[in-house]
C-alpha cells in the first residue's frame, strides 16, 4: 500500500509540484488548503506524512503544528514554506518539526527526504540504498557510487540520478525531466541536454559512447544497465 501523505498550503502551483514529485515516488497525496481543514482531516485520516506551510488562511501553519503534537499525534511533519529565516526553522523544528525545507526546493530531493523520514519514523533505516549495475545510491544521505566510489553530483545532478535509479528503463521526455527535477513548467530544454551530457561525463566510461543513460531518438532518455 503507498504511503499517503497531507500536503496543507494553499498556493496551487506548490500543492501541484510537491503532488507529483510525491507522486512520482510512488507516495499517494491529498491537499488542505487552511488550517482548519487540515485538523479536520487528521482527525479522521492517519496519514504516513504531514507537508505543512506556514502561511495559511485562517489557522497558520505553526498553530496546526503545535496543534498535531498536542493531541499527540507521532506523524512526521516536514515544514515547507518560503519563510525560511534561520529564525523560523529553529522556532518551527522547537515545536515539533521533523524538518523544514525552504521553497524553491528541489522536486525529487524533497520526495528522497519525505521517504527517509516516514522509514525513520517506522524504526526503519534511513539508509535506503538503491542498486543498479555498478551504481548505488544511498537515499538517505543522497550520495551516489560507481563500483563502490563516490561520485560527486551537483543538487540537479543528483536529483536526475535518483529520478533514473528509482525508474530503470522508463523514457524520460526532455519536458518531464525538467517538469520533476526543475519543478517548472516552463522547459527549457537546452538545460535539460546540458545536465545530461554533465551526468554522462561523470558515469560514462565512454561519453561519447552512453552505455548507461541512453537517448531514445524523438522521446527523450531512459536509464538502463546492460544485463
Amino acid at each position: 500500500m503507498a504511503d499517503s501523505v497531507l500536503i496543507v498550503d494553499s498556493e496551487l502551483n506548490s500543492v501541484s509540484m510537491l503532488s507529483r514529485a510525491l507522486r512520482a515516488a510512488a507516495m499517494q497525496t491529498e491537499n488542505a488548503v487552511s488550517g482548519e481543514e487540515a485538523l479536520e482531516r487528521l482527525w479522521r485520516v492517519k496519514y504516513d506524512l504531514v507537508v505543512l506551510e506556514l502561511e495559511l488562511p485562517g489557522i497558520d501553519g505553526a498553530h496546526v503544528l503545535q496543534d498535531i503534537r498536542r493531541r499527540g499525534l507521532k506523524t512526521p511533519v516536514v515544514v515547507c514554506s518560503a519563510q525560511s529565516e534561520e529564525y523560523e526553522q529553529l522556532y518551527c523544528l522547537d515545536l515539533g518539526a521533523d524538518d523544514f525545507v525552504a521553497k524553491p526546493f528541489n522536486p525529487v530531493i524533497f520526495a528522497a527526504k519525505a521517504r527517509a523520514l516516514i522509514r525513520r519514523s517506522r524504526g526503519l533505516p534511513m539508509e535506503d540504498m538503491i542498486c543498479a549495475g555498478p551504481f548505488t545510491y544511498n537515499s538517505g544521505t543522497l550520495r551516489f557510487y560507481k563500483n563502490g566510489e563516490e561520485i560527486v553530483l551537483s543538487g540537479k545532478e543528483n536529483a536526475m540520478m535518483k529520478l533514473f535509479m528509482d525508474n530503470p528503463d522508463r523514457i524520460f521526455s526532455r519536458s518531464r525531466l525538467y517538469d520533476l527535477v526543475w519543478g517548472g513548467s516552463l522547459v527549457d530544454e537546452n538545460t535539460v541536454m546540458v545536465y545530461i551530457s554533465r551526468l554522462r561525463a561523470k558515469i560514462e566510461d565512454d561519453p561519447s559512447h552512453p552505455l548507461y543513460i541512453q537517448t531514445v531518438r524523438g522521446l527523450g532518455y531512459r536509464f538502463t544497465v546492460p544485463a
